[in-house]
């Protein structure tokens, strides 16, 4: 006779859930994101060590089981889902995402995929020797307006791409998670520089060959273990070049700019989930500006996480996409602790996000946080 487990995961209606780890954007993104991905994600239990995070938040979404994360093996061989999506400190990524992967249930992972590459690798052998899909949660690789960014640079409109350069900086508040140090995941180029990183990647479509780094701290008390500052040079195949500076000691400001022989595409902003993107497109002197509105971002996400599990197919983004973007942090942390330029060994990349991927979901409401608050100072 078939387990309990077997019987019910032959041939699942939606692919069960439990969120690991109630922080801000647990709480402000993720869990809303299920009333817009019923189809095929249902959100069937919820992590954390905060007693009233998971009375309050189990009560508002109805979700049926609570654990501490003691108890997280128990949440995995209980049965009552099929798939985490990790909302933890990056530092704890490898360990939660492995234990799943053995246990049989799939992993959705908030970026940076994980601390190292060694790391990351071992996420993904462990899913591949599983049988389980990984995917890294890059919300932008389902967006409309990165999705038509991505359907211009490849239209050869501009010419030939380039150049690309982006500023993505915040205020981050004292004692914030993001400003642990660099080996704990901390800082901006985990943090923020990634989403400059993947961005200059999906728009040249390849893989940098080379990488500058430097930091820079202004005094602020903050920034005691990790640097305020990064600024980063990527030198990718036929001599494109891909430069970005990234703060959690600045104004707001989060935009991109690719730059062809006949013409340049901005975003700005670029990468927000609250707020709508703008995109301008100047060709030949002569500018069209689009409106991108605000939505969901995280649901899109699930839906296809969920129907990647289902069908039983690889994921895009999946792990070795978060690997693409750890190593060049990796690299771009070498060459700023040594003051020289790092080579990165080539990598082979096939998957990359295209318009087909778009997933549009309305946007919702940003509700009462428990125990949680924004890691901006805005």
């Amino acid at each position: 006779m078939p387990n309990r487990r077997s019987s019910r995961r032959a041939k699942p209606r939606r692919v069960r859930y439990a969120v690991v780890g109630l922080g801000y954007i647990a709480q402000a993104a993720v869990l809303p994101a299920f009333a817009h991905a019923r189809k095929n994600s249902e959100l069937a239990a919820l992590v954390s060590d905060d007693e009233k995070k998971l009375r309050e938040l189990s009560r508002r979404y109805r979700v049926p089981a609570t654990y501490t994360y003691e108890g997280y093996a128990d949440c995995l061989k209980s049965g009552d889902i099929d798939a985490v999506y990790l909302a933890l400190p990056n530092f704890l990524h490898r360990d939660y995402a492995v234990a799943a992967a053995r246990a049989g249930i799939h992993v959705l992972c908030e970026k940076p995929l994980a601390v190292t590459e060694e790391e990351c690798e071992d996420m993904i052998r462990a899913a591949r020797q599983a049988g389980v899909r990984l995917m890294t949660a890059y919300r932008l690789h389902f967006d409309k307006g990165n999705l038509e960014a991505v359907r211009v640079a490849k239209s050869r409109k501009l010419g030939e791409p380039r150049l690309f350069q982006s500023l993505f900086t915040m205020q981050v508040k004292e004692g914030n998670v993001r400003l642990e140090p660099e080996d704990r995941g901390g800082g901006p180029l985990y943090d923020i520089g990634i989403y400059c990183i993947n961005a200059a990647r999906y728009l040249f479509r390849d893989e940098p060959i080379e990488a500058f780094a430097v930091r820079a701290t202004s005094g602020d008390g903050r920034f005691r273990e990790v640097a305020e500052t990064a600024s980063a040079l990527l030198r990718f195949p036929g001599d494109r070049l891909a430069a970005f500076t990234c703060s959690f000691g600045a104004a707001d400001v989060g935009w991109y700019q690719l730059v062809g022989a006949k013409g340049d595409l901005r975003m700005d902003p670029a990468y927000e989930y609250a707020k709508p993107l703008e995109q301008e497109v100047t060709i030949d002197g002569k500018t069209r500006k689009r409106v991108f509105a605000k939505r969901d971002q995280f649901a899109p996400e699930l839906v296809a996480f969920s129907e990647a599990v289902l069908s039983g197919r690889d994921p895009e983004p999946s792990g070795v996409e978060g690997l693409a973007d750890v190593r060049v942090i990796r690299a771009l942390i070498r060459s700023a602790d040594s003051g020289r330029p790092v080579s990165l060994p080539a990598f082979s990349r096939r998957e990359r996000p295209g318009p087909r991927q778009e997933i549009s979901k309305p946007p919702v409401e940003m509700p009462e946080l428990v125990h949680a608050d924004s890691p901006s100072e805005e």
